[in-house]
């Protein structure tokens, strides 16, 4: 039994399935603690302003509904902590009586929970912290995989699939398309959508990811073979991608809290603006490009069934290793080797994960680096599941 209060929060970009995250803290705080479960509005910021709610009050239909319910149920924030913030936190805790602080978020989620609770173990205040992931990009390291992803992926792969027979089908229209996925420094979005591809001539065509360092040529070179052969070109891009000198190919110079490279709609301009614009002007083409932003990280239509199971897993198993006495760590999915699929859970000192981002290994990605490898797409298949199938005419002609 937990004794002492318990505070839960939920920081940076949401997901279709962080809430099942929560819903799995609380009910199964309900029946561990002594004390009430509390939860934080808008994220440590939120915290520290004293903006704290009483979750116990809740009823159980409204959890339950949680795990179906996308985005942040308590609000969220970008709040990039600084060493002032410690004694306030440290004061608002003791306030409270809070003893148990579970933060559902990535890589600078995981470093604010590991320094709130090294700070109270400094100040000899009995907190046990435990992290729980959370991120579409996928980038969070020591996990196979983040809860959020797999959703987010077939999201977008989705899009691509359906997008891709658009621009088949209006090839003469327009004779390209440029989709744009989230993923600052990590390309798993996008390159989950290669599972889009059935036949040869399936979006998408080239894939350009923030793993290997853009080559205009190269890449407009790629763009000319793909017109030749299929008489279309789809491209799918992740946010981040960047020239050899760390260029962002968007051009940004935007940043935001925590001096990441704004991408998309906050920076003004996008891989996607970019990548249009050169085909545009290299080969006369008329095309699209497509910007999903925060599109999905919200999609509850399209939400994994299992990615909710694993994002409730993910915070029912955080409170049992609190209540073990466990702390410091963030808690992991780990694949299990067998021929069908499945997944337990692991831990990971949260000093190991704090701000470490976690890019696609080499052995997922293709030669050129325009593609990826079968190794992937066993990797990210039995994640996002079935994908539906569309039929193409036979275009057998007609003798006049």
């Amino acid at each position: 039994m937990l004794n002492g209060n318990i505070i839960v929060g939920q920081s940076g970009g949401p997901t279709s399935v962080i809430n099942a995250s929560l819903a799995g803290i609380i009910e199964t705080a309900a029946k561990s603690c002594a004390g009430s479960v509390l939860g934080m509005r808008y994220g440590i910021e939120g915290f520290m302003a004293e903006n704290i709610i009483d979750l116990s009050g809740e009823s159980s239909a409204i959890i339950k509904g949680l795990r179906s319910t996308p985005s942040s149920a308590l609000g969220s924030c970008r709040h990039k902590l600084k060493d002032t913030d410690l004694p306030k936190i440290l004061e608002v805790m003791k306030k409270c009586n809070i003893r148990y602080i579970f933060l559902i978020g990535g890589n600078d989620t995981m470093d604010t929970i590991h320094r709130v609770t090294e700070y109270a173990r400094q100040c000899k205040y009995e907190l046990i912290g435990i992290g729980v992931p959370k991120t579409v990009d996928n980038d969070l390291y020591g996990t196979d995989h983040t809860p959020g992803f797999a959703s987010a992926a077939r999201y977008m792969t989705l899009s691509v699939q359906q997008a891709g027979v658009l621009a088949r089908d209006m090839k003469k229209v327009d004779q390209f398309v440029v989709f744009q996925t989230i993923g600052r420094e990590a390309g798993w979005l996008a390159a989950a959508t290669a599972l889009a591809r059935r036949d040869e001539d399936d979006a998408p065509h080239i894939l350009v990811l923030p793993e290997r360092a853009f080559e205009r040529e190269a890449f407009l070179k790629k763009v000319d073979a793909c017109y030749k052969k299929f008489g279309y070109v789809s491209v799918v891009c992740g946010e981040g991608c960047k020239y050899a000198d760390g260029t962002p190919v968007s051009a940004s110079r935007t940043k935001d809290k925590f001096n990441n490279v704004e991408f998309g709609a906050m920076a003004g301009t996008s891989v996607a603006m970019m990548l249009h614009r050169m085909i545009a002007e290299e080969f006369g083409f008329r095309g699209e490009f497509q910007i999903t932003e925060s599109l999905p990280m919200c999609a509850a239509d399209r939400a994994v069934t299992q990615d909710i199971e694993e994002a409730y897993l993910c915070g029912k198993t955080a409170v049992e290793l609190a209540v073990k006495g466990d702390t410091g760590v963030m808690v992991t999915l780990v694949r299990e080797q067998s021929e069908k699929y499945s997944c337990t859970t692991g831990t990971i000192p949260l000093s190991d994960v704090a701000v470490r981002a976690k890019p696609m290994p080499d052995e997922f990605i293709s030669k050129d680096g325009t593609d990826v490898t079968p190794a992937f797409i066993e990797y990210v298949k039995p994640l996002v599941g079935e994908l539906p199938k569309y039929t193409k005419l036979n275009y057998h002609p007609y003798k006049i």
